[in-house]
């Protein structure tokens, strides 16, 4: 099969980028004035800088809103405007010249690639950027941005062997009460340093304990020893930022700053770490998803239907909107436990990857 580029392929790489380029924009306008319409009310009351409005905002919630919804967008692409190339008896030219159909789907699945690219290089080094600034902004100007941390039952193993547990956090103060630090070997307690609060310091990133005491337990001794006082200084790896992560805040890392954090989640048990875990596998899975919905697509309006393009596209919006809701669905396989994150967010794609290489298979006859 020759694969040097031809003007057919420049051709449909044209439509097809043209095309899907030309629908996010007219979506991403429609949005935004319905965003606007939306909060305009909490940026006049809390007083929102123009200039922050538009960069600090709107700017960065535009790679965000692109990337989430450019599977649907690849899909609605290739239906449209396939269906007008067969529609115009186009698709039948081109396979009476002798090109085949796995010949022409060559332009399709470069176009593909692109976009696939363009939504990696997104999701691992544009959009957690952006991300951060927008919560940022959010936080402060949007009423309706959730603040939720953290604050209670906290639970931790900060090494091998080391354990901290905390009953209450206030973030008013940055203070933990009811920590309680443990050391732990060989399945016996060592040491056990419990304090009434801890009050974090900034300038010496260390925690101070108020009203403290350790006790520590000998190996065959029953008694154990106890030290007590009113105030102490304690460093240890965790961190102020430990009870402000939020669901959210793992959106807003870069890739080796979430791999970092699974780690240490891991390390330490934190439940968390399915959020991290879910990120993680969102960010590789996405992109992968243009290949399968280009195939889907192609194979579905390839052949010229008497009706025109109606009903080609209806039955593309309805796949497209039940593999992005599967998508997200597949999500709450990994809250509740039944699948590990790595099974549960790539189960989509390979169900429907099933479903396009038989669609496809199908196609040519």
């Amino acid at each position: 099969m020759d694969l040097r580029p031809k003007k057919l392929d420049k051709y449909i790489v044209g439509k097809f980028m043209g095309t899907f380029f030309v629908a996010l924009l007219l979506i991403i306008g429609i949005v935004i004035i319905f965003d606007i319409s939306e909060k305009v009310d909490d940026f006049v009351q809390r007083q929102a800088p123009l200039k922050a409005i538009v960069f600090d905002y709107y700017m960065n919630f535009i790679p965000y809103f692109v990337n989430m919804f450019s599977p649907l967008f690849v899909f609605i692409t290739v239906i449209f405007f396939t269906s007008r190339l067969a529609a115009n008896s186009e698709i039948v030219a081109i396979l009476s010249c002798g090109v085949s159909f796995h010949r022409m789907m060559v332009p399709y699945v470069f176009s593909a690639t692109v976009i696939a690219l363009l939504s990696l290089s997104l999701n691992l080094w544009v959009i957690p950027k952006a991300n951060l600034q927008r919560n940022q902004f959010e936080a402060k100007y949007d009423r309706h941005h959730s603040n939720k941390t953290a604050d209670h039952n906290v639970h931790y193993q900060l090494s091998p062997g080391l354990f901290v547990t905390v009953e209450s956090f206030s973030k008013w103060n940055n203070t933990a009460y009811g920590f309680t630090l443990e050391t732990i070997s060989d399945n016996r307690l060592v040491s056990q340093l419990h304090a009434e609060s801890a009050v974090w310091d900034s300038t010496a990133s260390a925690w101070r304990l108020k009203k403290y005491y350790i006790r520590s337990f000998e190996d065959g001794v029953l008694q154990d020893n106890v030290v007590s006082g009113s105030e102490k200084d304690t460093v240890i790896s965790l961190n102020i930022t430990d009870f402000y992560r939020k669901k959210s805040t793992v959106e807003n890392l870069t890739q080796s700053e979430l791999l970092e954090l699974i780690e240490v989640q891991k390390m330490r048990g934190d439940a968390n770490v399915k959020y991290s875990q879910i990120e993680l596998h969102n960010r590789f899975s996405l992109p992968v998803s243009a290949f399968i919905l280009t195939l889907m697509g192609v194979a579905l309006s390839s052949k010229k239907k008497r009706g025109g393009i109606g009903w080609n596209l209806a039955i593309g919006i309805a796949l497209s909107f039940s593999y992005i809701f599967f998508m997200r669905f597949s999500q709450m396989f990994v809250y509740t436990g039944a699948l590990p994150p790595a099974v549960a967010i790539w189960m989509p794609n390979f169900l429907y990857a099933i479903i396009a290489a038989v669609m496809y298979k199908v196609a040519p006859k």
